[in-house]
């Protein structure tokens, strides 16, 4: 498996290819998930082969929205089937990938550990110090995508998001669960 060739592509093409309306699910956020899946499969103990898994997960998770927004996990898989071969991934390669991929779509229902953490690190920064500023590109996204007609709407449903969430890995709890509570009671206010 050849993660940094596989890593050169999908990021020039999301770079190279993606709407400038997609101010959140961008090559920025792509490779933030990417850092973040990184630190908690390190400290979660991950083998050296789960973690190039997880971090190709990472890198073609939103790969999608270069074909569509909506199912756009679907089109990130179709991607990853279409060119991970060339990179020197093999079919059950590819299907642990996709596998990963599809655990992050919303609402997140992992069912082993790789999805555990695919999922926590794709919503990592729901308990950062950087939530707000990536919660107003969200924002500007579902605005021009149509998605949320008004600052209050999606407030309404960024506090009901965060609500409902919970991190998965015991890493992720330790690191972000006190900062997320911090930025749901600030939504509140």
């Amino acid at each position: 498996m050849r993660l940094d060739l596989a890593e050169d592509y999908i990021l020039s093409r999301l770079n190279d290819e993606l709407s400038p309306d997609l101010t959140y699910h961008n090559a920025v956020h792509t490779f933030d998930v990417y850092n973040a899946a990184r630190q908690i499969g390190q400290q979660e103990g991950l083998s050296d082969v789960q973690l190039q898994w997880l971090l190709t997960a990472a890198l073609f998770h939103d790969a999608g929205f270069l074909v569509n927004a909506k199912a756009h996990e679907v089109s990130s898989c179709t991607i990853a089937q279409e060119v991970l071969p060339g990179f020197g991934y093999t079919d059950a390669d590819i299907a642990m990938v996709c596998r990963l991929i599809m655990a992050t779509e919303i609402p997140q229902r992992p069912r082993q550990h790789l999805e555990e953490i695919i999922c926590d690190a794709d919503l990592d920064y729901l308990g950062r110090d950087d939530f707000f500023d990536r919660s107003q590109l969200l924002y500007q996204e579902m605005r021009h995508l149509g998605t949320v007609a008004s600052r209050d709407e999606y407030s309404k449903i960024q506090i009901a998001f965060l609500d409902n969430h919970q991190y998965f890995t015991a890493t992720s709890k330790r690191l972000r669960d006190s900062k997320k509570e911090e930025n749901y009671n600030k939504l509140l206010t």
